[in-house]
């Protein structure tokens, strides 16, 4: 007979092995949980904290099968005489928060992902979850409820229009997809999944998008306005593209980089992968600010939108960093002829309709980037030093952000994996990458190693991280549903 708890106990046991081999064999000092945590060793604490997020994950699993069980017992069905009301509280969630501690909503998404792991039942006995891998991950502590959910509540959004057969293809790929990505990377393989399952849903889905969308204003008692804004992709891509630009050319003052009057999508003059900024003199009149530039990103975002529209009001020609700037919308050639299918838009998780980014494709201001069509050579050699504008677009397409952290397109640059100096390497696809800043320093500084084979990025960590030096996936690889259905 299955145990429940047995996974529990034996990562209990393990965490105690892994507890008493983090500490120092001589001279420990007794105390309270942090007091000893402080003498373990660097590896021993970070053994620690996974076999305590592994434990975590155990209970968790176990909490939404008795989540589940209480939403079951307190039924509309019930009346008065439902678990929830006997024992004093409005609804399951409501009682499932109080034994937690925990907010509603986080006890919701417990009753949730317990309904859609558990067993079924039916008049000839009980039948398997509606869906199994999620349900079998979950109770293995594999992945944890967040991703659980992320991965059921989509496909129980499309269940009604995809393929049932697919849906539990796509289902494998994602738990697997949850087990190796952050939480973050994982939604963008589930939105990707979502617009691949039903593609019929993009349009309408697009539209109930805009006419959901809102901005208010209100002050508060300390003086301050704040704007809440829900806007659909379509609306946000001009917005954030130009908020983007604004920002990524502050930072690039702030850092005493010359400002080349281009938009993130343009030519840069920082080629940080070699070391040097390549400046002419007209790319080195912005330099560093007399006075030092000590905003935060978000400070730096809200004057973006302070002088966006102080420009609207008063100027009529274009801010330096906003001239050539454009939002690229990417989609594929049928797509682009009779707006059938998918796009995305750089800068934008959510996926949108072809239809849709057809009619940005229209306004001067969206560059669609049509893929498999013919274009410029994209392989330079030794011919120009700076990555073009097509390279870059191309190494965005196959990256989907920084290729390590999957950090937004516009705060990543394409970089020389072969030092264009040092080195001699070419200005080729196989040879650059997105980076981020720190993900490019990070690199560096340990001592990685990056690899293009067959269009993938590969990266291989330095001895000191990982002794096997086993390459690690990145780029869009990393989050991509390769189901032959959905390509």
């Amino acid at each position: 007979m299955e145990d429940p708890l047995q996974n529990l106990e034996e990562h209990l046991g393990a965490l105690h092995a892994t507890w008493a081999g983090a500490l120092p064999q001589f001279g420990l000092i007794p105390g309270r949980a942090g007091t000893v945590m402080k003498q373990m060793s660097s590896s021993g604490l970070v053994a620690v904290t996974d076999a305590l997020a592994q434990i975590r994950r155990d209970t968790e699993a176990l909490l939404t099968c008795a989540a589940a069980e209480v939403s079951q017992r307190s039924g509309a069905e019930f009346g008065v005489d439902g678990l929830a009301k006997a024992c004093g509280f409005h609804n399951p969630a409501r009682l499932i928060a109080a034994s937690t501690g925990t907010s509603v909503t986080e006890a919701s998404r417990l009753i949730r992902v317990g309904v859609a792991t558990a067993s079924r039942e039916s008049f000839s006995g009980l039948l398997p979850p509606a869906h199994p891998h999620v349900a079998d991950a979950l109770s293995s502590g594999t992945i944890g409820v967040d991703a659980a959910d992320l991965i059921t509540a989509m496909l129980d959004r499309v269940a009604n229009r995809a393929d049932p057969a697919l849906a539990v293809e796509v289902e494998e790929i994602l738990v697997e997809h949850a087990v190796n990505l952050p939480l973050e990377l994982l939604a963008r393989a589930v939105k990707e999944a979502e617009a691949g399952l039903d593609q019929d849903g993009l349009e309408p889905a697009d539209e109930l998008r805009w006419q959901s969308r809102s901005l208010t204003f209100r002050e508060h008692r300390d003086g301050m306005i704040h704007l809440n804004a829900r806007l659909d992709p379509l609306t946000a891509a001009g917005i954030k593209t130009a908020i983007d630009a604004l920002v990524t050319a502050a930072l690039r003052q702030q850092r005493g980089v010359g400002s080349t009057g281009r938009g993130t999508t343009d030519r840069a003059a920082w080629d940080s992968t070699d070391g040097e900024c390549v400046v002419s003199g007209a790319e080195t009149r912005g330099g560093r600010s007399a006075i030092d530039d000590t905003r935060t990103i978000p400070q730096m975002q809200a004057d973006a939108l302070a002088d966006l529209v102080t420009h609207n009001l008063g100027c009529s020609s274009a801010d330096t960093a906003l001239a050539t700037t454009t939002t690229v919308v990417r989609m594929d050639v049928e797509g682009l002829i009779d707006g059938v299918g998918r796009a995305t838009i750089d800068g934008i998780d959510q996926p949108i309709s072809a239809a849709s980014a057809r009619l940005l494709a229209t306004d001067g201001e969206f560059l669609p980037l049509v893929l498999g069509e013919a274009s410029v050579p994209l392989d330079m050699g030794r011919k120009a030093r700076l990555f073009s504008r097509e390279q870059r677009l191309a190494l965005g397409e196959r990256d989907g952000g920084c290729a390590s952290c999957g950090q937004n397109i516009r705060y990543a640059h394409a970089h020389h994996i072969r030092w264009w100096e040092r080195d001699g390497g070419p200005t080729d696809l196989d040879n650059g990458v997105m980076l981020c800043s720190f993900c490019h320093h990070m690199i560096h500084r340990d001592g990685w190693g990056i690899a293009i084979r067959a269009g993938t990025v590969w990266f291989t960590p330095p001895p000191q991280i990982d002794p096997l030096q086993k390459p690690r996936i990145g780029g869009r690889e990393r989050f991509r549903v390769k189901v032959r259905a959905l390509v």
